[in-house]
This record gives structure tokens, sequence and C-alpha cells, in this order.
């Protein structure tokens, strides 16, 4: 009889804990959301080819990614949205208490230097920084690197945004500090203040009115990321420069906000943006790099065997972002008096 009892009372308990379960389990809204500073034809053609694909509906909001973690901060308590599409691993590291775990289906095709070693830093391309040209404004000027942007015929025609606000900025101030360092290291400083004098102005608000500003002819230069440059080369008079003194290559990522409500179609979003098909796609039209082994490069992008490449230690530039950020803008100040 007491077996009989124990045996009943496991089931009892079994079905209560099944039941809580049941009633804690947060419910798929049916509409994955997702916050972006990625441009706007590349979330419309992806998010279109994600949704015939898998059949999952999708809602993206562009903003900034300085902007797209103030939000998912703020929201934190009661998440908005389930994904972060876009940010270098370098700005969102410090901001990773707001994203969950998970280790993507395709890892294992993955370079080895673009593994989430992290646990919840998926990677799904590589991006350069680079320099964009209006060829209709720059004259005779030539530009081969950074140096080149001290040119005094320049002052108020460059455009950079704010390295606060702007992923793509940050990575070139990154990229500055080391390209016009010394012995490797992160102390290109007396460089940043020079180029602070070229901005009288002051800096932008948004990756997106770099591009944009040089492609509509506001600057004949602009500091920006490579696809955002790209995209615009077929309308005849801009040109891509990487920086003769050297170019560093950032992870850039795909996050799942923490406790998102719909998990089970985030994590299928990142399993898919992170395959062969969608890497293919995205190398060969988006202009935005594989970080998988087994795609080949594209001749829409200028071969890596080109470039000269540079590294820096990634967590030395994530403890010390806001520290640069500050010194950056204290340096914009000083230029501007």
């Amino acid at each position: 009889m007491k077996k009989i009892l124990a045996v009943i009372l496991c089931a009892v308990m079994a079905l209560s804990l099944a039941s809580a379960t049941a009633e804690t389990a947060p419910e798929e809204t049916g509409k994955l959301v997702l916050y972006s500073p990625l441009t706007t034809s590349m979330i419309e053609n992806m998010l279109a080819m994600f949704e015939a694909d898998t059949g999952i509906k999708t809602e993206c909001l562009a903003m900034g990614t300085g902007d797209a973690l103030k939000r998912i901060a703020a929201e934190s308590e009661n998440p908005q949205c389930d994904i972060l599409w876009s940010g270098t691993i370098g700005t969102v590291k410090n901001s990773s208490q707001y994203f969950q775990d998970y280790t993507c289906a395709n890892e294992d095709a993955f370079y080895e230097e673009y593994r989430n070693v992290e646990g919840n830093l998926t990677r799904f391309d590589c991006v350069p920084s680079v320099i964009m040209i209006n060829t209709d404004l720059i004259g005779d000027i030539e530009i081969n690197g950074y140096a080149d942007l001290l040119n005094p015929e320049l002052k108020g025609k460059i455009v950079f945004a704010d390295p606060q606000a702007s992923s793509s900025s940050f990575e070139h101030l990154v990229n500055m500090l080391y390209a016009m360092g010394t012995d490797g290291q992160p102390n290109g400083w007396e460089f940043v203040k020079n180029f602070c004098k070229q901005l009288p102005n002051g800096c932008v608000n948004s990756s997106s009115a770099v591009y944009k500003g040089v492609a509509d002819g506001e600057y004949a230069v602009g500091l920006t990321f490579e696809q955002g440059a790209a995209t615009y080369v077929s309308q005849g008079n801009i040109k891509v420069v990487y920086m003769e003194e050297g170019v560093i290559i950032r992870g850039d990522g795909v996050y799942i906000v923490k406790d998102c409500p719909n998990l089970a179609s985030a994590r299928k979003f990142l399993d898919w943006l992170t395959g062969y098909d969608a890497q293919t796609y995205m190398n060969e039209t988006q202009f935005r790099r594989t970080i998988r082994t087994d795609v080949p490069e594209t001749a829409a992008m200028q071969s890596m065997s080109t470039i000269n490449v540079i590294k820096d230690d990634e967590t030395i530039a994530s403890q010390n972002k806001a520290a640069w950020i500050e010194q950056f803008q204290e340096a914009l100040v000083d230029a501007a008096e």
C-alpha cells in the first residue's frame, strides 16, 4: 500500500511540475523582432529570404548600434525584441549581460578566429574599416590611407560618426590608434588629435549618415565600413580605399536578447544566417564577408590578400572603449577651440 501511495504521490508531483513549467514557459508571439544598424537593402533582402525559407514572420527596427544597446538595456525587465542583428564584437561585448548563450548549428564551419568562444556572441560576418571617396568632389587629392586625411584641403570635407553611437566609427577609432601608433600598440593619439581638427563641424550621429553623406555629395570623404561604401560603387563616382597603414577586419555579430519573447525563432534565425546558402548570398550580393571556410571569396570585394590586414587585441579595445571614446571627444572639443 505504501508503495502504491508513493507512486501516486510521485505522479502527482510530476504533473504539478509539468503544469507549472507549462504556465511559466513563454509563448512565441509568431513574429521575430530585430533591432539592426544594417543597410535597409540588406535587411529587406535577407529577411524576405528568411521568411520564405522558414515561414517565420519578422519585424526589424533600424537604428544605430549604440541606440539599440541602450534600448535593449532599458527593456531588459520586459524585452521587446529578440535579436540585435549586427554590431561589432568589440562594441557589444561590454553589454553582453543582456544577451543569452546559444551555439549555432554552423560553428564548426567558421574560421577559428570567428567562433563563439564567449557563449553569447555569435559572429555572422567580418567587416573591414574603409575610407569612402566621392570622386566628383575629391579633385586631384590622392588618398591611400589615414595620413592623407590630414591634407588641409580636406578640412570640413570629411564625415565621421560619433563613436559613441556608431560601432563602425568606434572600430575606425581603434583602427587609427593601432595603424597610426607605434610598435603595434594603440597609441596613435597624435594622429587622432590632428584628424579631429579636420572635423570643424564635429561628428554625425549614425553610420548611415556617413556613407549616405558621401554618396549624396555632401562630403568628399567618409570613414565607414566596407558594405556602407561598396554598396554605392556602382553609382560611378564612389571609390573604396583600404588604408595603406593597415586595416583591422572585425567580426560582426548577431545576438539573442536574454529572456526574449521568441527564443525558438531567434535560434532558427542564427542557424539560418550562418548557414551556407545565406552566407553565400550575403557574401556575393550584400558586400558582407563570410566567416565560413567553405564559402569562396567574391570578385565583388577586394581580395584579402591585397589588403594590409593588421591585428589588434579585441579584449583591450573592449575594456578601453569608454575611456577611448571620452579621449576622442576631448580631442574633438580641443580641436574646435
